[in-house]
């Protein structure tokens, strides 16, 4: 019998996470993060309706890009956020442009998506311009999210996990690497015509 691929998606995620040492995250005060190079696989859940794509995120000089694409490799679009804003480019090439992360994203989505906090969170700190709380099970509660994450042995994000109580976001990271700022690290945005 064949699956729908949200299905088969859905058992690829589990069947990754299976058998691997996971680590609670014990939330820590804001300090600098390291800039860094990830990939993995995020979920989507909202009004009862999935969605499932892979990621390839980069963090470097002040610079975060994500790339957005689906389970069979095609690019579905690219966010990126620098100190002039945040960016989007479909994969039809047309660009949106905002000057923060929430108003992107509820202009094109439809809700706000806490995505100037993520590589925070994937960190394991919490933001420090906004109040937050620590729960009973080890989850973290700001902006209006829940928060857990959990790492490998040596600190790196494994799962991080978002709940709002009516859309949930799950990244599922096959690897988190620090990278160094070379002579070539970008400055802005590449979409934006420049480095």
């Amino acid at each position: 019998m064949n699956k729908p691929l949200p299905a088969l998606c859905a058992a690829l995620l589990l069947s990754a996470c299976a058998g691997l040492q996971n680590v609670q995250t014990r939330w820590q005060p804001p300090r600098d993060i390291p800039d860094f190079s990830a990939e993995g696989r995020l979920a989507v859940q909202a009004e009862g309706k999935g969605s499932y794509a892979n990621f390839d995120w980069m963090r470097q000089n002040g610079v975060q890009t994500i790339d957005i694409n689906t389970p069979l490799g095609n690019t579905l679009g690219q966010l990126c956020r620098d100190a002039q804003g945040v960016l989007a480019v479909n994969s039809k090439g047309e660009r949106f442009e905002a000057a923060s992360v929430q108003e992107l994203s509820s202009r094109l989505l439809g809700f706000a998506l806490p995505l100037q906090y993520l590589d925070t969170w994937a960190n394991g700190q919490w933001a420090a311009d906004i109040p937050h709380q620590t729960a009973a099970d080890g989850s973290l509660m700001q902006a209006g999210w829940n928060i857990s994450r959990q790492a490998r042995e040596d600190g790196t994000v494994r799962v991080l996990a978002l709940t709002d109580g009516k859309m949930s976001l799950r990244l599922v990271f096959d690897s988190m690497r620090s990278s160094e700022n070379g002579g070539g690290a970008p400055k802005q945005c590449a979409a934006r015509g420049g480095v």
